[in-house]
């Protein structure tokens, strides 16, 4: 494969080292996970990134919609964790690589964003060390057989470049049937109780496609979500391509586990944003 390979820095520690582990993983999670696809044509999803533990068994009510597609672009939009940037980086060229195998880019659907504004640039730096994308990788190469992604890490995530990466997604993917996708846990190490009573104010955002509102709340109390700003970007191009309903699929939190610690939590939300208008 031409291009750059950005291999992972996570692979056996945050999901299994080992090819046929990761797939007997994904399935457990996708099998168990009870869900019907909402009504109308998927345009986006909400999905958490922790390890594949904690929030794969939630992350699998959103991608076992994908069940059945042959082939897909999908546009990764994830907070960036490890490095402070102004603007959106797009690993625009090459692939991903997850022990399951590479993970082309869609490298002119990645250059139409670069050409969309300045502060989107094509920059595979901060991806080198981030998990926020590549904790998608595994169920989507588990569940679509030819899938292509476009990886955008937001730096500063605050209204104005939600805005501008919402205009510019919405821009070029004009005539694309590419799958947005946004990457976020919720609520950081509170107790149960209270992580489930701060998602909850998200969660109804989300249900009710209001992405202003969950701008609104993330300017008073970022600690809402770590990429906040990746869903809102998200949730306001999803309505501009059609978007016109949110199904929660599936709400959670990282002491769910078998010996779970329900003391101090990570909340993990899988959401789906469909067209039912056609």
């Amino acid at each position: 494969m031409a291009g750059p390979v950005r291999t992972s820095p996570i692979a056996g520690t945050w999901y299994p080292g080992n090819p046929g582990a990761i797939a007997a993983e994904v399935e457990e999670y996708l099998q168990a996970a009870n869900v019907s696809a909402p009504p109308g044509r998927l345009v986006g999803l909400i999905s958490p990134h922790a390890g594949l533990r904690y929030s794969g068994p939630v992350a699998a009510y959103g991608y076992a919609l994908l069940r059945g597609r042959p082939r897909l672009t999908a546009v990764l939009v994830g907070p960036s964790h490890r490095m402070a940037f102004d603007g959106v980086a797009v690993s625009a060229r090459g692939a991903f690589e997850t022990p399951l195998g590479q993970v082309p880019v869609d490298e002119e659907l990645a250059g139409r964003l670069v050409a969309r504004g300045k502060k989107i640039v094509d920059d595979p730096r901060p991806h080198r060390e981030e998990h926020s994308l590549e904790m998608q990788l595994p169920f989507l190469q588990h569940v679509v057989p030819e899938v292509r992604i476009v990886p955008l890490l937001m730096g500063s995530q605050d209204r104005e470049e939600t805005e501008m990466l919402a205009e510019a997604l919405v821009g070029a993917l004009e005539g694309s049937d590419a799958l947005l996708i946004a990457s976020s846990d919720l609520s950081h190490y509170h107790p149960a109780p209270e992580a489930n009573a701060l998602d909850a104010k998200v969660v109804e955002d989300v249900r009710r496609l209001d992405p202003d509102s969950l701008m609104n709340r993330l300017e008073s109390f970022p600690g809402h979500a770590c990429g906040g700003g990746p869903m809102v970007a998200v949730m306001k191009a999803a309505r501009r391509r059609g978007a016109d309903r949110a199904t929660i699929l599936k709400y959670g939190d990282s002491g769910d586990v078998a010996e779970g610690d329900k003391s101090h939590v990570v909340g993990y939300l899988a959401a789906a944003l469909t067209s039912t208008g056609g």
